[in-house]
C-alpha cells in the first residue's frame, strides 16, 4: 500500500486512535451490475438522440429548435454511454478507505465518511474469498437490488440510502472483513 494513502487519513484521526489497515477501490475501467441494465439503456438513448441529431444537421430545413432540442440529449447520451466510466474511475482515484480499532473511514477527495464499527453496525462481505478483491458494504441491507441505486426502505418510509458506505472491491477483503469483524468484537466487550 502506498504511504500517500495513510497519510491522507491520518488529519481525521481521532485522539489515540491509528489505523489498522488502509487502502483503495480498484482502479480504472469497471462494469457493475447496474450496468446489466445501464448499458443497453444507454445505447438506445444515446442511439435515439445521435440519430435525431443527425437528422436534423443533414436535412434541407435545420429549424434551430429542433437541432437545440436535441443537443442536452446527446450530451446526457454520451455521458451515459462512456462518460460515466471515466467519471467512475476518477472519482474511485480519488478515494481511500481506513480501519481504526473504533472506525471504518471512507474519504472521498476531501469529504470523510466515519462509521463507528459497534456491534450494531451491519456489515457485509460479497466476493473477496481466498484472497481476492471484495467489497465490504455498511449500513443497511437493501431489500431488493434496485434500491442500492438511490434509495433504502426503513419503517420512516423511502429515504436516501447509504450507498457509498462500502469499501468498493478492495483486495483482501476477507482479511479486511475478519479485521472489522474482530474490531466489532472488542468493542462489545
Amino acid at each position: 500500500m502506498d504511504v500517500s494513502e495513510s497519510t491522507a487519513l491520518r488529519p481525521y484521526l481521532q485522539s489515540g486512535e491509528g489505523l489498522l489497515w488502509w487502502g483503495r477501490p480498484a482502479q480504472g475501467f469497471m462494469l457493475t451490475p447496474r450496468d446489466l441494465l445501464l448499458v443497453p439503456f444507454s445505447l438506445v438513448w444515446g442511439g435515439f438522440a445521435i440519430a435525431w441529431e443527425t437528422t436534423v444537421l443533414i436535412g434541407d430545413e435545420r429549424p434551430i429548435f429542433f437541432v437545440l432540442w436535441g443537443v442536452p440529449f446527446v450530451i446526457a447520451g454520451l455521458y451515459i454511454m462512456a462518460g460515466r466510466f471515466f467519471h467512475d474511475a476518477w472519482k474511485r482515484s480519488r478515494m481511500v478507505y481506513g480501519v481504526t480499532g473504533r472506525r471504518a473511514l471512507i474519504l472521498r477527495g476531501d469529504k470523510l465518511t466515519a462509521i463507528d464499527l459497534t456491534p450494531a453496525t451491519q456489515v457485509r462481505l460479497s466476493g473477496g474469498r481466498d484472497g481476492a478483491r471484495g467489497t465490504i458494504a455498511f449500513g443497511t441491507d437493501p431489500s431488493f437490488p434496485f434500491m442500492k441505486w438511490g434509495v433504502a426502505h426503513n419503517t420512516a418510509g423511502w429515504t436516501p440510502s447509504d450507498a457509498g458506505t462500502e469499501f468498493l472491491r478492495i483486495e483482501h477483503a476477507e482479511r479486511v472483513f475478519n479485521l472489522i469483524q474482530s474490531t466489532r468484537a472488542k468493542a462489545a466487550s
